[in-house]
């Protein structure tokens, strides 16, 4: 007879995890819905690190916690797709910015909008004074866990 584990359900992974994958879920379907079909989850790796104006491809890697190899993959595609250019990066004439065209600034206004649509339907399922709560001390969290510039957890 195989052992089971009931509580491996709830650790602190799962309890995050979990939540993370319905937003995914729930976001990246409604993004194709919106005309923006070839966006996948994993791009969020990029969109999530880009500055407005421009962020370099090493930099863009070291935040999102990967390789420049993966994160010239997925920047890649997304160039290729209309998202994102690359230009000469202004203080360093030798590297590469990459930008966001302006498809890519439109579907960077999607994803914030129904990553917001998704949070305030949370909310109405758990209250509006929990879901401030529950955002509070998600900001808390992610202040403590934050990754140092040397990519070493800062905690």
């Amino acid at each position: 007879m195989a052992k089971t584990f009931p509580d491996r359900q709830r650790t602190l992974g799962s309890l995050l995890r979990l939540p993370y994958q319905a937003l995914q879920s729930a976001v990246y379907g409604a993004l194709a819905e919106r005309g923006f079909d070839d966006i996948r989850a994993a791009h969020s790796a990029v969109f999530r690190h880009i500055d407005a104006d421009g962020t370099r491809l090493t930099v863009l890697a070291e935040r999102a916690g990967m390789t420049k190899q993966s994160m010239a993959y997925l920047v890649d595609a997304l160039a290729q797709a209309g998202y994102l250019t690359a230009a000469a990066d202004p203080q360093d004439g030798r590297a590469r910015r990459v930008l966001l065209t302006r498809r890519g600034d439109q579907a960077m206004t999607a994803l914030l909008e129904l990553s917001a649509d998704f949070e305030h339907r949370l909310a109405e399922r758990l209250g509006t004074a929990r879901m401030a709560r529950l955002r509070t001390l998600l900001e808390a969290l992610a202040d403590v866990v934050e990754i140092a510039p040397d990519g070493a957890n800062a905690t």
